[in-house]
């Protein structure tokens, strides 16, 4: 029996006849997904769903899927569906990462362009049959310094349409190492000098806890006076109460906003300020952008359905059924080692080597490769995948490479991540235990025997008496319950780490508490994706 595809949002015909002619059972329904019971009524009947933004894929949902193998965001946001549902019911969650990337680049050039020449202002007032001439006084993009925050897949495009209009560019990526800089001759600079030399600041990175708010009050302070701001990126990049009273105060030019951080955005403190160019989310919203992906969605469903190959997955390895079994606890350890030195390097990565020993050597190491990637990855870009991991890697000049070797210590197999930055190397080490679970068996040279959890604590000191006591106090009096302590040090006397598995995030009062002592050298709250 052919599988059978709803599509339950709005996807060009010419999508709708790749599922045909790959022999699909295809039901076009595009209104369906706005009706979350009728959905639920008989999302149990199809094998795919593929959706744009309008449908949300609930833990309802997902729970009355009792067929359903795969969904095919046709776009990047995966926002509208529960990804740890599908996860666990053991749904595949494919997007199209890069489907709109021109089109959004090219909207923040618009964007660019409408700010400096106050555009939308002089349109409607022109349309009032005024005639404002000596009103609207523009500024000239040629010559001027375009301060790039994120120089990844749409940021890069970007630098390169700007250099076009023989704008510099100069931009702050911390994962932008300097060969990729120079290809892409753009000057890579630190933030607050960024700040301090841009005409005009483009945000093109994704939202995460390290990017939130990341224009705040105080950067916005740092700001050259006249600066003119684009966020087409994501809302809450921006305090949008400290930027607007900038606008009223002079300090900041103009701005152009096509996200905000309450959408649908019916009030914002931006709205209705002069100078301030506003727009609906319309990234993404060309003909051919929306083509793109939904061409793209039903071309990767179609493999997945029909011969089992997994593209642009956000939550699966890339490895076939057989394979799955077996390495599927590797998949998780490499992915912890990634995400534990992602968490720990801030500045460019200019190499990523990985060592595989014993067991785990004759694996398909390609896919962990993948997952070691992704880990790494994910501080900066949460929505990496084990597919787009790689090519992003490579797309920003990170070389990668991989010894794998016979059995030569105690443990069967094991992981060893080495990452390489023009400040230093970080290396961290692990394994899996007959029980299934992770572990970490190494950090900095340093061996240790550490159970991986959600919410981890990590620190440095020298090994002087009273850590395990100032720990432990310090963690009880902020009612934080500690799972799992594990201690390591290099030799007596000398550099020690503690790894704390602890029950929920250790608040930043408990950091600070720490840090008053004056044992630690590090202090640093990790998180992990555990199943």
């Amino acid at each position: 029996m052919a599988p059978k595809v709803l599509i339950s949002d709005k996807l060009s015909e010419a999508a709708v006849q790749i599922f045909r002619d790959r022999g699909i059972d295809v039901d076009f329904q595009p209104d369906v997904g706005k009706d979350k019971e009728k959905l639920a009524a008989i999302i149990g009947d199809y094998d795919g769903l593929a959706i744009r933004s309008a449908t949300k894929v609930t833990q309802k949902i997902v729970d009355a899927a009792s067929n359903l193998k795969v969904i095919g965001r046709a776009g990047i946001g995966t926002d509208n569906i529960d990804k740890d549902a599908a996860s666990q019911k053991g749904i595949i969650v494919m997007n199209t990462p890069f489907g709109n990337m021109i089109t959004t680049a090219e909207h923040a050039i618009a964007m660019m362009f409408a700010v400096a020449r106050q555009i939308p202002e002089a349109s409607t007032s022109t349309h009032a049959g005024k005639w404002e001439k000596s009103r609207f006084m523009g500024t000239e993009l040629t010559g001027k310094t375009l301060g790039v925050i994120g120089a990844g897949n749409i940021g890069g495009i970007v630098c390169d349409r700007a250099r076009g209009l023989n704008m510099k560019v100069i931009a702050y990526d911390p994962f932008l190492g300097q060969e990729k800089a120079d290809a892409m001759k753009v000057e890579k600079v630190e933030l607050d000098e960024l700040l301090k030399r841009a005409d005009f600041i483009t945000l093109h990175v994704p939202f995460t806890e390290a990017t939130a708010n990341i224009l705040s009050r105080e950067a916005l302070a740092k700001t050259k006076k006249g600066v003119r701001i684009i966020n087409c990126a994501r809302g809450g990049l921006v305090d949008e109460e400290a930027l607007a009273e900038a606008l009223q105060s002079g300090h900041v030019a103009g701005a152009a906003f096509d996200v905000f951080a309450q959408e649908p955005a019916n009030e914002n403190p931006l709205f209705n300020l002069p100078n301030v160019v506003c727009t609906p989310h319309l990234g993404a919203a060309t003909t051919e952008a929306q083509e793109n992906v939904a061409l793209q969605v039903a071309e990767q469903m179609s493999d997945y359905l029909l011969t089992g190959a997994v593209t642009n997955a956000l939550n699966m390895p890339s490895v076939t059924a057989e394979e799955a079994k077996v390495m599927g606890p590797w998949v998780n350890l490499s992915g912890h080692l990634g995400a534990f030195i992602g968490q720990m390097t801030d500045e460019p990565i200019k190499a990523i080597n990985i060592l595989y020993d014993g067991s785990v050597a004759e694996m398909n190491l390609q896919a962990l490769n993948c997952s070691v990637i992704a880990g790494i990855m994910k501080k900066v870009n949460p929505d990496v995948n084990m597919v787009s991991a790689p090519v992003i890697a490579r797309e920003r000049g990170i070389q990668v490479s991989t010894t794998n070797q016979a059995k030569s210590g105690a443990f069967d197999g094991y992981i060893k991540v080495t990452v390489v930055t023009a400040k230093r190397e970080r290396s961290v080490g692990g394994t899996v235990f007959s029980d299934g679970k992770p572990r970490f068996i190494q950090i900095k040279g340093i061996n240790i025997d550490a159970e991986i959890g959600a919410h981890m604590l990590y620190t440095t000191n020298e090994d002087v008496p009273g850590i395990i006591g100032a720990l432990g106090q310090t963690m009880g009096d902020n009612g934080v319950n500690i799972a799992n302590f594990t201690l390591g040090r290099a030799e007596a006397g000398g550099e020690a780490i503690a790894l704390l598995y602890v029950d929920e995030p250790v608040p930043a009062e408990a950091r600070a508490k720490l840090a008053e002592t004056g044992l630690f050298t590090q202090i640093k709250p990790l998180q992990f994706d555990v199943a």
